[in-house]
């Protein structure tokens, strides 16, 4: 009779637990017939948080409009009590941590990816599916798979973009569907919820780190360190889905395991799809080669990372495909399910093979390094702040060096051999240690292309990103490190005439834009000079006593103000052993920038988000942003600076007019890639397209035209890329006595991510161009890559009192190019 009894409490129990355990069609209303408010999504994971005992909540930390992130582990209950020994014990068996325990298997880790593009809801909508088949009492395949896996599910990356998004879309809906394309629910405003709150690109961070949610989640993920990460995306609505495999270029770091394991997934995923009747292709479009995707960057670290993508892009709530057939938001949530629930079966079944090729992929990596070289030396240089901020983000050791020695190795800058002088401060990063394979694939200095049609940049190599002097070495040199930086002790003095601060980067700029706020008076020197054990450099700052007289207590005020920039001097006289005194001309006071940034239709959103991010999140420098719609309302005697970012601008002559007396008056424009095209072939203006033989470039364009009428169809797509570039890093000479480049040196590398290009300037300063018979890294375009000697990248032009600062290449591309953001700043502090 007890026995009965307890089977009874037992039968009882279970049916309670499934009644409780709620699908999210139970919990929302309207699942899968319009898109989930944020807040709904949180709280359908805290019922089941609530009510399963297969799934636990973990907040790894908020978005810019303080919202919540969060990841959900989901496994089996016991090993969800054990999970710091999971996790322990599996950065033990990769080189990670020293702790271990016996009392726990082996699992396999899985992490799962939603939404990190906001306006691609099914993502989002689909994690909850997911996560309700994991936890159902009544799934018994899932049930199996998680007693030998650990699932981290993230339902959505990017909070504020879905919310904006799903906001927009509620404000604009009613009862009624419109699956035609003729309706507003299909028409998504300026700038859209694709990106983050500084309409970043976070599927573009996940190495770069330069956003919030990326470096918080991304400080999880290298505590945990998944064998398997999907990636959940939307496309066009007019694609059916795609999985792996995935598409050439794939890498050539990319292990034979981990393309096993793609295959496996394709066909264990087409045979769902093949069932269902359901569109799908691979090996087409989306490729494994940039490393900072949510795809790539798992498999530098060890992952079978996988992109998924949905077609849905403003499909709405529905929409009216080219074949005829209506793709509600409810298929394509379907969809997404079963190709997930497809990869954590694949993960499980494969689940000793892959805990077997993960280990071997981090031995492997460090003792058989895959890349040319084993070390690479970065000169010491203000930069290495940020460097080694990148470098500790991403899990990846270093060192500095402590002691003297000469070294031979590859020189980034001159793509040369050459012998150096290895010093104490100079960075030094070795291939022994776990993130071996993800170090080389950052300092590489050429990624070979298996295939040229890549979808997106191909050269990133952070010595050129970062602009610093710097060496690569076949092995690892055995040379004294410590952990830190030394700094040199500040020299005596008897008097405080002036500060001195170095222009070398972020930190200075960052001092710079206090000093401003402030309202300190700054000087710039314009003329490399020696005082008393001080060398200053062309671009250095100087604040002098005599300038700020209003400052009550100058030294104390100002030390505070500079004491993030450990390597400031006092001077104690403005008499100078070499070069100009402090108090010439030499030294040009620096006017403190009022700042206006355009926005709105028309003006590219994820270049808005990074010229507005670079302002108020990293240097933290006011700004005020006005929408284009707005021009005609603008008081521009309140601002001395217009920055047009990227885009498509479509002006009036009226508003030309006032654009052009902002310039004559005083006024500095700095003019972004597309916002070019304001000014070509503008009357009063220097820029043209063809500054010394138009008739010969029209006539070459038109002659490739007639050339082409002979060429195939199917080889087309190919021939467009030969005047096309994705992104190339191009050597650029620099005027190094010229306010933009203070602190660049006289070679500077530009990220080069479009075909744009203009030959050197008449009545302008061409101060930073691309000479003849220049070096490249990555991929460019057969004829563009001729067309593109001896043009101009970076250009000034006097215009009345007034400058217009001239950007061919966007120098804040995803704010991973340390040396572009600098240059940018010279551009808003010292070009006066």
């Amino acid at each position: 009779m007890k026995k009965l009894y307890t089977a009874i409490l037992f039968v009882a129990a279970t049916f309670t637990l499934q009644a409780q355990v709620k699908s999210p069609k139970q919990f929302l209303p309207n699942y899968g017939e319009h898109v989930t408010y944020y807040h709904q999504l949180e709280s359908y994971f805290a019922q089941l948080v609530q009510q399963s005992d297969r799934i636990m909540q973990q907040p790894y930390g908020e978005t810019p409009e303080e919202r919540a992130l969060n990841v959900y582990f989901i496994s089996a209950p016991e090993n969800l009590k054990a999970l710091q020994d999971i996790r322990q014990n599996h950065l033990n068996a990769i080189g990670m941590a020293t702790a271990k325990t016996t009392t726990v298997a082996d699992k396999a880790i899985v992490w799962l990816s939603f939404n990190v593009h906001g306006n691609e809801p099914a993502a989002a909508e689909s994690a909850m599916q997911v996560a309700y088949e994991l936890v159902n009492p009544e799934n018994k395949n899932a049930a199996e798979w998680l007693k030998n896996t650990i699932v981290i599910l993230d339902p959505c990356l990017n909070p504020d973009g879905y919310a904006h998004y799903g906001n927009w879309l509620r404000s604009v809906t009613g009862f009624s569907t419109h699956p035609g394309t003729q309706d507003r629910e299909h028409m998504e405003p300026w700038p859209g919820g694709r990106q983050n709150h500084y309409a970043y690109d976070l599927n573009r961070d996940w190495a770069w780190q330069t956003q919030p949610e990326t470096r918080q989640r991304m400080a999880l993920y290298n505590e945990w360190m998944p064998m398997v990460h999907v990636d959940v995306h939307e496309m066009g609505y007019n694609e059916p889905y795609f999985f792996p495999p995935a598409a050439e270029p794939i890498h050539d770091f990319i292990t034979q395991y981990q393309k096993d394991f793609h295959e496996s997934i394709g066909e264990n995923t087409s045979k769902k799809f093949d069932k269902e009747g359901w569109g799908y292709y691979t090996r087409e479009r989306f490729d494994l080669f940039y490393p900072s995707y949510g795809d790539t960057y798992p498999c530098f670290n060890g992952a079978i990372g996988m992109t998924y993508e949905q077609g849905g892009i403003n499909a709405g709530r529905a929409v009216k495909m080219r074949n005829g057939a209506v793709l509600t938001l409810q298929d394509r949530i379907n969809h997404h399910t079963a190709a997930v629930l497809t990869a954590v079966e694949t993960a499980f079944l494969q689940k000793e093979k892959l805990i077997k090729n993960f280990r071997s992929y981090f031995k492997d990596s460090r003792e058989n390094p895959k890349g040319k070289y084993r070390a690479y030396v970065v000169k010491n240089n203000g930069k290495n702040i940020q460097l080694s901020e990148l470098l500790k983000r991403n899990n990846i050791a270093y060192a500095y060096a402590d002691e003297t020695r000469k070294l031979t190795g590859y020189h980034y800058q001159s793509d040369r051999e050459k012998e150096f002088t290895l010093e104490p401060n100079d960075l030094i990063v070795t291939t022994n240690q776990p993130k071996a394979l993800l170090t080389q694939v950052l300092f590489e200095p050429q990624q070979r292309l298996s295939d040229s049609l890549s979808y997106d940049i191909t050269a990133w190599a952070l010595p050129h990103a970062y602009g610093v002097e710097s060496y690569a070495l076949k092995a690892i040199p055995g040379v004294k490190t410590k952990s830190t930086v030394s700094y040199k002790g500040k020299l005596e003095y008897d008097n405080v005439y002036a500060y001195y601060i170095p222009w070398n980067g972020r930190e200075s700029v960052k001092v710079l834009s206090l000093l401003h706020k402030n309202g300190v008076q700054v000087r710039h020197a314009a003329k490399e000079s020696t005082l008393r054990g001080i060398k200053i450099k062309r671009g250095d700052l100087i604040v002098m006593k005599s300038d700020n007289r209003n400052i009550a207590d100058f030294e104390q005020t100002i030390s505070v103000l500079i004491a993030d920039k450990p390597d400031y001097e006092v001077i104690d006289s403005g008499f100078s052993v070499s070069g100009a005194d402090l108090g010439g001309e030499y030294y040009p006071l620096l006017e403190a920038p009022e700042v206006l940034l355009l926005a709105g239709e028309g003006v590219s959103a994820t270049d808005f988000g990074q010229v507005w991010h670079y302002m108020d999140n990293v240097i933290n420098y006011p700004l005020s942003i006005i929408d284009i719609q707005q021009f005609n309302r603008i008081d521009f005697s309140e601002f001395n600076t217009l920055v047009l970012a990227d885009g498509w601008y479509n002006f009036t002559d009226a508003q030309k007019e006032k654009l052009g007396s902002f310039i004559t008056n005083g006024g500095k424009i700095i003019a972004i890639s597309g916002a070019l095209k304001l000014f070509e072939d503008a009357p009063g203006y220097s820029l043209t397209a063809f500054a010394t033989d138009k008739a010969t470039g029209e006539e070459g364009e038109a002659a490739d035209l007639l050339a082409e009428r002979f060429s195939d169809y199917e080889g087309s797509e190919r021939r467009s890329i030969s005047n096309s570039v994705p992104g190339a890093i191009v050597e650029n000479v620099a005027d190094v006595s010229h306010p933009l480049t203070y602190g660049l040196g006289s070679t500077y590398f530009s990220l080069k991510t479009s075909g744009q290009y203009y030959q050197l300037l008449a009545g302008a300063q061409n101060v930073i161009y691309v000479p003849k018979g220049y070096k490249s890294f990555g991929f460019i375009g057969s004829n563009l890559k001729k067309e593109l000697q001896n043009t101009v990248t970076f250009a000034v032009e006097q215009k009345g009192k007034g400058k217009i600062v001239y950007m061919v290449d966007n120098p804040l591309f995803r704010g991973f190019c340390e040396n572009g953001n600098l240059l940018f700043s010279n551009a808003l502090f010292l070009v006066n």
